[in-house]
């Protein structure tokens, strides 16, 4: 077959013209811009992408940070409004009053809250003051008790802006037998006094009396006779309100200079409790009449377990956990030598049908020492004949399931709470005697320190 015609060149179609909308990049898919990249401008755009991303999730979490932040209740901002300015560096503080009492490295210092200036300073031993408690005995008299870095405990009266020191609670002549205050305790209203000692061996709680009424009408005597000094020195013509005003120019603490204040009244000394041991009664009707002489059942001392009776019960124990024994050591039992107290007002508990107390006086003391199951209740209407050797036995006793760790007593004296080491917490009706409430809080906690709010 011949060809009839030549071969040439088709001539350009219509459909393989480039159109006007294809040349609108724009509504490209950009994909597919990027993937005619060479491979490190696309590994760069990758990771400044990524970098991108991660910025904006960091900028969205933070700002519902702050948008959970603003619906928090915020916090008060409080400033100090004066300025107390002390040449000592200061340790505590206690406020009594119109009164703040400053324990200083040197001594104390007294400021007054109205105009924010000191009232007035002691440091004639020169002694570091560590701590400091405080009670309004009322006539703008107030009592101190205050201990030092020896250990020593400090009483002072504070009248009318002069320190007056009554006496030192622990001072002995034989430096060798003296004994440091670990904790004290004042009463509400300044009646009674407490103090934790520590010897070499021992520890004692020591609860004292304050003769707070004498103190008062002694004070009232000074503060006449710093008037009639004021008045003689200005003539016999001169008024109460001229009399007053010298008196605060008089030196006030040379007319107490020559005051001697009664001391304070030691009522208790309570020791810790001895540990458990074999019986000393031959039967039981012993043990009895032990009983009928006042002593108390629940501190386990009348019982009728011999000595090798408790040695039988302890090697059958011993063989029995001894590898648990191994594991955590033997732990021998020893005397505490850390009790926490407090003085608690009349109740159903202390106070007897016959007995006349005052609602607002404290009426005994609860104490509990450290490892121990009891909870002591004293009462603070004891007969100071008992013999000084012999161990004040409690007049109520609460034992609790668990060794005691921290307690609390409320303002109104009423609630107890008893905090043991199973991490438990038992509120009391002191006024009634039994447990209101019963918490238990997770496993593996110790509880340090209790508070009614």
């Amino acid at each position: 077959n011949t060809r009839k015609h030549s071969v040439g060149i088709p001539p350009p179609s219509e459909k393989d013209w480039l159109k006007e909308d294809e040349e609108d990049f724009f509504l490209l898919d950009p994909d597919r811009r990027r993937d005619v990249l060479p491979q490190p401008f696309r590994m760069i755009n990758k990771l400044v992408m990524q970098v991108f991303e991660s910025a904006m999730e960091i900028i969205e979490r933070r700002e519902m940070l702050q948008e959970a932040q603003k619906l928090k209740v915020q916090p008060k901002r409080c400033f100090p409004t004066a300025e107390f300015q002390v040449t000592e560096r200061a340790n505590c503080l206690a406020v009594s009053g119109k009164y703040v009492f400053v324990g200083l490295s040197v001594g104390l210092v007294a400021f007054n809250t109205c105009d924010f200036k000191d009232v007035c300073a002691w440091d004639a031993t020169k002694t570091e003051i560590c701590a400091i408690h405080t009670s309004d005995l009322g006539n703008e008299c107030h009592v101190l008790l205050a201990v030092d870095e020896m250990g020593l405990a400090w009483l002072f009266c504070f009248h009318k802006g002069s320190f007056l020191l009554i006496k030192i609670l622990n001072e002995v002549k034989d430096i060798r037998q003296r004994s440091t205050c670990v904790e004290m305790v004042l009463s509400l209203g300044g009646d009674y006094a407490g103090i934790l000692l520590q010897g070499n061996t021992k520890a004692w709680l020591e609860i004292y009396q304050l003769p707070k009424d004498s103190w008062l009408t002694e004070m009232e005597k000074i503060t006449g006779a710093a008037e009639e000094l004021a008045c003689d020195a200005r003539g016999s013509s001169c008024s109460s309100e001229v009399g007053t005003f010298l008196l605060q120019e008089l030196p006030v603490s040379a007319i107490q200079a020559d005051v001697d204040l009664d001391p304070p009244v030691l009522l208790l000394t309570v020791r810790p409790p001895k540990p458990i041991t074999g019986t000393s009664f031959k039967g039981p009707l012993d043990a009895l009449k032990e009983v009928d002489d006042g002593s108390m059942l629940g501190l386990g001392y009348n019982h009728l377990i011999k000595d090798s009776q408790w040695e039988l019960q302890e090697a059958i124990f011993c063989s029995t956990y001894q590898e648990y024994l191994e594991a955590e050591g033997v732990i021998k039992e020893e005397i505490p030598r850390y009790a926490t107290f407090h003085f608690l007002l009349p109740s159903r508990i202390l106070v007897g049908p016959e007995m006349k107390v005052q609602p607002d006086i404290p009426a005994g003391i609860g104490v509990h020492w450290d490892g121990n199951h009891n909870f002591c209740f004293y009462l603070l209407n004891h007969s100071l004949k008992q013999e000084a050797d012999s161990d004040l036995k409690p007049d109520v006793v609460w034992p609790c399931a668990a060794p005691i760790a921290c307690s609390a007593v409320s303002s109104c004296s009423r609630y107890l709470a008893l905090a043991g080491e199973d991490a438990t917490i038992t509120i009391w009706d002191k006024h009634l005697g039994y447990p209101l409430s019963v918490t238990a809080i997770l496993e593996e906690r110790f509880i340090r320190s209790i508070h009614f709010l």
